[in-house]
């Protein structure tokens, strides 16, 4: 049975269990352990009562599937490119060298979206979870509860495989969204140090929700998660990139205060970035150590593994890797995610598209609109006029 413990708003019991949101809110922080078997079990007793439910579950998947296709689209067509503008026009040197010194574009953010069903029926203090997606090495989750007239809100972050010290620093937006209605957003930063949900206790009004936020019963939830920081989320490393390869490298990188001891000619033939960056007419060329700003030295150092030849992408960093080769327009790092994507992860299709999509990965994205394909046709007859016919392009 799921264990909580929830801290009361009024009596703040140390700095680890409340968070200040904007407006001088206050996010209750909840420490969750699930039991993922107990859910699992729930859902597939679910689906064998009734085959309706089958088909909203995978309509409900398609659903996030597109949703997170439009989403990533959008985001490539707003944001500039730190890097290049398509992997078919000419790298603007210039344009790399100025983005470096402000801090090139290096965000870890995704979001979550939910539908509760039946959410009159929520039993009173239990908590009642999404499924839980893979992202940056963490497991995240959302979970809403009925309590004392109003209906709570959280997010929950899960560790995959951590030291026993870690630490996650994020800002979070949580957002009840109704049509034609102003959706509810709260936002706030928090440092997750412990497996817990980080949320809002009484984030709307029960009477007010059903009035108003309910579409046949249903609630649609969304998180905006940004991760800032990590501590305590690595494996060992393969290689060095200390003082100890001083004999052999021409350059030190210095990300955060680590150095990486490495080879000016071997990075310029892996990366068009680091080409113009290290042997091209800036300033950095001269230096001999050079500060790579914002990003995360851990992924860094797996980054630079790839690069050197080890055999250093699994299912955990993938994803870290992917957007730094992006970032620096590594193609062989991009190439060997993509491999491993395709022939060796465990990930879901759903977070392989997601990956896909947004690093450009396109043998990879094929493969899985054609896996979705034959889900679909095994499983469902859409209409002509369904929405996933057309996005699925049959």
């Amino acid at each position: 049975m799921t264990t909580n413990k929830e801290v009361d708003m009024g009596a703040r019991t140390g700095p680890e269990h409340t968070v200040i949101l904007g407006d001088n809110q206050i996010l209750g922080t909840v420490t969750a352990k699930t039991e993922e078997a107990t859910m699992k079990s729930d859902l597939l007793e679910e689906i064998k009562k009734d085959n309706q439910q089958k088909f909203d579950e995978l309509s409900n998947r398609l659903q996030s599937i597109e949703a997170s296709i439009s989403k990533l689209s959008k985001c490539n067509e707003d944001a500039e490119k730190p890097v290049r503008q398509s992997q078919k026009e000419p790298l603007n040197v210039s344009t790399v060298t100025n983005n470096n010194r402000a801090n090139m574009t290096y965000e870890k953010r995704f979001k979550l979206k939910h539908v509760f069903k039946n959410v009159k029926k929520f039993k009173e203090n239990k908590n009642n979870y999404s499924v839980k997606e893979d992202h940056y090495n963490v497991k995240w989750s959302m979970y809403v509860v009925r309590k004392n007239h109003h209906i709570g809100f959280y997010v929950h972050c899960e560790p995959i495989d951590p030291s026993k010290e870690w630490s996650i620093q994020t800002n979070l937006e949580l957002k009840i969204v109704r049509e034609n209605q102003n959706d509810v957003v709260e936002t706030g930063s928090h440092c997750y140090q412990i497996e817990c949900g980080v949320g809002r206790q009484k984030f709307l009004g029960w009477e007010e929700m059903k009035k108003w936020y309910l579409v046949d019963g249903n609630l649609t939830v969304e998180a905006k998660v940004t991760i800032v920081e990590t501590t305590g989320l690595r494996k060992k490393n393969i290689r060095k990139f200390d003082e100890s390869q001083k004999d052999v490298s021409d350059v030190i990188l210095v990300v955060r205060n680590t150095k990486f001891y490495v080879s000016k000619m071997f990075l310029a033939s892996q990366s068009s970035v680091f080409k113009a960056l290290l042997l091209g007419n800036f300033k950095e060329s001269g230096q001999s150590e050079v500060v790579l700003n914002g990003m995360d030295p851990g992924d860094f150092h797996y980054f630079l593994e790839v690069l050197y030849g080890e055999s250093a992408i699994d299912d955990i960093n993938v994803e870290d890797i992917a957007l730094l080769a992006d970032m620096y327009d590594a193609q062989t790092a991009i190439r060997k995610c993509e491999e491993f994507l395709l022939k060796e992860s465990k990930k879901t299709i759903e977070m392989k598209l997601t990956i896909a999509t947004r690093y450009h990965l396109e043998d990879l994205e094929e493969k899985c609109m054609s896996d979705i394909k034959n889900i679909v046709s095994k499983n469902i007859k859409f209409s002509t006029k369904s929405p996933f016919r057309k996005m699925l392009c049959f």
